[in-house]
């Protein structure tokens, strides 16, 4: 009986992965630097579009390692896919979503 390998990737891999492809980085005008980095956004930290009016949040990278905000990013791509301009917009009412990462400070 041979042991097969996995090839499926680490979880923070996937969540890297799931991020970047969400994320509006890489896009050059106004408001981000060379890189294609938003200049309002610290290091360690990305920008999230939450709610119907979509409103803008700030949450640092060490959300990803939490099962609550990874719950929060698949469902993101359930309902909205990859493949838009916003970033990543997370579907769930502003004020679920303050009292989530409240908690996961």
């Amino acid at each position: 009986m041979a042991i097969r390998k996995s090839h499926k990737l680490p979880q923070t891999a996937v969540l890297k992965q799931i991020l970047k492809r969400c994320s509006s980085l890489g896009k050059k005008h106004r408001g981000y630097d060379g890189d294609g980095l938003p200049l309002d956004v610290p290091k360690g930290h990305f920008a999230v579009y939450v709610g119907e009016n979509r409103s803008r949040y700030i949450v640092p990278i060490s959300f990803l390692t939490h099962p609550e905000f990874q719950f929060l990013l698949h469902r993101a791509e359930e309902e909205f896919g990859f493949d838009h301009d916003m970033g990543i917009t997370i579907p769930c009412e502003e004020a679920v979503f303050r009292t989530l990462t409240s908690m996961l400070r």
